[in-house]
């Protein structure tokens, strides 16, 4: 057979598509079966400009004849030598590899797969990809990963877990056709297109790790070399014994401030920090200090992460329509008494969440900002009235996570000067305390810490800190002007973490701030 090039391409009244172009378009076998493709030596093909035949051998004029006689009304094109070949041994590898996996219906957003794993499954798992995916999903759960990482590189697949707000590299794979075939595996499980690889997409499954239901969201976005995915691990079977302010590890003096503006009958009470800092399961544990009996609580999530008994949970879809502030229309014709909004994004949710604070709902939320006093420029930046955000707020909460030190090797040491300075404290009593240091042993992976806790700061509005806000001072000057009782800096956690021996001043100058 003689290679067909460009030229001789267009004598021959094909297409001509370089290997970029192959590589950038989208199987199409849902148009044309694989048995039949393979069959004929073509490659059914979809691009932005229509659709497209790709014909191994260009000057198969019997080949041509059937191509042209298809209903469909392809464009018959050519390409390099022996790549419709390589491809089509791709497909059919990745069809080996998916046809085990057990999947719910594609584009219907409410199925879900639901993967049991377990030691004797992956013992007996002959398949190399679905036993590296499996036994992956099985360790990162009893290493205690809140995400896993796969990624397509130059060399191969890299996987990583990101264990108590850190990455750890967790193993290397050579090839690159290995890394695609476990990002389509993950693929289907998540009930996404495997053809489609240009744009992200996001979907969910669910899997029983040794009758353990965990919840899965996945990521996944078109890389150089690839396709990466990450994976966010919901442990649904120990959410219960995380929902209280004691188990977040909060400080009892901001444990009790925060009662204090849960308590309060209607209102609004933000959380903010960073993406990953906490903020939900803090939204989380503070309805669980509400009396669930006698009050209707509902709420809307992006997506819901948790199952909470009794609360009426919402979940946000953008493409059927419902977004948070269309949500949050209609939780109000549902004469709630408590709301929680799983995060303001914009002015519409914003203005709507005030009024309901101000029509004597409790209103809870999340915001994206750096600190307590941040928000304020937040909801200005949403073009929302001061008077109106004065008489809504009743508090301000910030949150970091901090990793907390191993209960089983963490030993004391003398106290100095010089940590504290990390801080930006140079405070002599502070000196003449002991210190704990991580160690490392078997319960912890040879890190020395073990599961986070959550550092607070607080803003409590009275009536005179109201009327300055509604007078449209700057944040700066509320911060100077607000007495010690009203705002709990941030520090103030932290300081007491690390002398209570949870943590160490390294963690702790790791994510914030000095003084």
């Amino acid at each position: 057979m003689r290679q067909v090039d460009a030229d001789s391409a267009l004598q021959l009244g094909l297409c001509w598509l370089d290997a970029a172009e192959v590589e950038d378009a989208d199987w199409r076998f849902d148009l044309l079966s694989q048995g039949e493709a393979q069959r004929r030596g073509v490659l059914p093909l979809g691009r932005a400009d229509g659709d497209y035949l790709l014909l191994a051998d260009g000057r198969d004029l019997a080949t041509r004849m059937w191509a042209s006689a298809q209903p469909h009304g392809w464009r018959l094109a050519v390409t390099a030598s022996g790549l419709v070949e390589q491809r089509l041994v791709q497909a059919n590898a990745e069809t080996r590899v998916l046809q085990d996996v057990v999947s719910g219906p594609q584009g219907d957003d409410d199925a879900q797969t639901v993967l049991e794993i377990s030691r004797q499954g992956l013992a007996q798992e002959s398949n190399a990809v679905i036993r590296l995916v499996d036994s992956t999903l099985f360790d990162a759960l009893k290493t205690g990963a809140s995400d896993v990482h796969v990624e397509s590189t130059q060399q191969g697949l890299v996987i990583r877990y990101r264990v108590d707000g850190l990455l750890q590299h967790a193993g290397q794979w050579p090839g690159l056709e290995l890394a695609m075939q476990v990002v389509s595996r993950l693929k289907i499980l998540s009930g996404l297109d495997i053809g489609e690889r240009r744009v992200p997409q996001d979907g969910r499954f669910s899997i029983r790790i040794e009758s353990r239901p965990m919840d899965i969201r996945v990521s996944v976005i078109p890389t150089l070399w690839g396709e990466d995915v990450v994976m966010r691990l919901l442990d649904t079977s120990q959410m219960a014994d995380r929902l209280s302010l004691e188990a977040l590890g909060v400080n009892p003096v901001s444990a009790r401030v925060l009662r204090s503006l849960i308590a309060r009958p209607h209102g609004m009470l933000l959380v903010t920090g960073p993406t990953g800092s906490g903020k939900t399961t803090t939204l989380y544990a503070m309805l669980g200090e509400l009396p669930q009996d006698d009050e209707k609580i509902i709420t809307i999530e992006d997506p819901v992460e948790y199952q909470l008994p009794g609360v009426m949970q919402i979940p946000v879809n953008d493409r059927k329509g419902l977004t948070f502030a269309r949500g949050l229309r209609a939780i109000m014709r549902h004469d709630p008494d408590t709301i929680l909004v799983g995060e303001i994004r914009d002015g519409e949710t914003a203005g709507i969440a005030i009024q309901s604070a101000l029509t004597g709902h409790r209103v809870m939320s999340s915001i994206h900002a750096n600190g307590v006093f941040s928000v304020i420029e937040r909801f200005r930046f949403f073009a929302i009235e001061p008077h109106s955000l004065a008489e809504a707020l009743n508090g301000v909460l910030a949150q970091r996570l901090v990793r907390r030190l191993c209960r089983h090797c963490a030993v004391a040491e003398p106290g100095s000067a010089e940590p504290w300075l990390r801080l930006g404290l140079n405070d002599p009593a502070l000196a003449d305390r002991a210190l704990y240091r991580a160690v490392g042993c078997d319960q912890c992976q040879g890190s020395g810490f073990k599961g986070r806790m959550a550092i607070l700061e607080s803003l409590v509005f009275d009536s005179a800190l109201r009327t300055r806000l509604a007078q449209g001072v700057s944040p700066s000057e509320l911060l100077t002007s607000c007495p010690p009782q009203l705002f709990r800096p941030m520090h103030e956690d932290a300081i007491a973490a690390v002398l209570d021996g949870e943590t160490t001043i390294g963690e702790v100058a790791r994510v914030l701030d000095p003084v």
